[in-house]
């Protein structure tokens, strides 16, 4: 059975460097995935890459580690606090607070694209691409869902096949955050095995183990877009021009 090819990615997914956890400058106060990071990269003209997980009564909060301690004050998971608790949560080095979806929503409000990375525990449950279709609903800018998690991808297929999907890769997932796959997921996801489940509309790759076969077979055979990620340096730029379509950067300002 050949495999579904996706319709095109929209030309404004690429159209602007993407600012990664929006334009965030740790010594300047401005942290990652806060108000004041989604401001700067408005007033730069980029486009924004952000995270989301859900809280304990289920709304999408923008957010990115699974543990609180490197952002804020608190200790333990960050899935046990509540909507309220997230947003009292003191975060280390700003007076901002954390966004829900609809926050930054209504922060943006259409001025620049929204690349919305859907964070995953990968135990099957895909409530955040639920929550995260929900609230787009309303939503008239520019936005897409993409995630680490192929299971979450298919799921907004299904949930929601106009909003344009990404599936978030890696080529080797050699880093230990990776331990808990089998060496056979490692390689059936390096190598776009899930591909036709998820049908993307983009990959967004790790910028370090680009180039890569499945890549450009995906860009080859079925017309995806291809970001990278996370470009710092002079090096990790150029990789970015020769083999992807866009970068999602932090540290400096294309």
């Amino acid at each position: 059975m050949p495999v579904p090819v996706p319709s095109a990615a929209p030309a404004w997914l690429t159209a602007r460097p993407i600012a990664h956890r929006a334009l965030h400058d740790a010594a300047a106060g401005i942290i990652e995935n806060t108000p004041s990071a989604v401001d700067a990269a408005l007033a730069g003209n980029y486009a924004i890459e952000v995270d989301i997980q859900l809280s304990a009564d289920g709304e999408a909060m923008v957010f990115h580690d699974d543990t609180l301690e490197r952002l804020t004050l608190g200790t333990g998971p960050a899935k046990t606090l509540s909507t309220a608790q997230f947003q009292a949560l003191e975060l280390r080095g700003t007076s901002d607070r954390t966004m829900t979806l609809d926050d930054l929503l209504a922060r943006v409000a259409g001025r620049t694209p929204l690349v919305i990375e859907l964070k995953s525990h990968f135990d099957g449950n895909d409530a955040v691409a639920r929550r995260a279709v929900e609230v787009l609903a309303g939503y008239e800018g520019p936005a897409a869902l993409m995630s680490f998690d192929p299971a979450l991808v298919a799921s907004v297929r299904q949930l929601a096949p106009h909003i344009p999907r990404g599936f978030t890769m890696e080529h080797r997932y050699d880093d230990p955050e990776w331990d808990f796959l089998t060496p056979e997921t490692k390689s059936a996801w390096g190598a776009l095995e899930p591909f036709a489940e998820m049908q993307p509309h983009f990959l967004a790759h790790y910028v370090k183990e680009l180039p890569s076969e499945a890549v450009t077979w995906a860009q080859r055979t079925h017309g995806v877009a291809v970001l990278t990620w996370t470009v710092r340096s002079a090096q990790d730029r150029a990789t970015a021009a020769r083999h992807a379509d866009q970068m999602i950067f932090e540290g400096f300002r294309p």
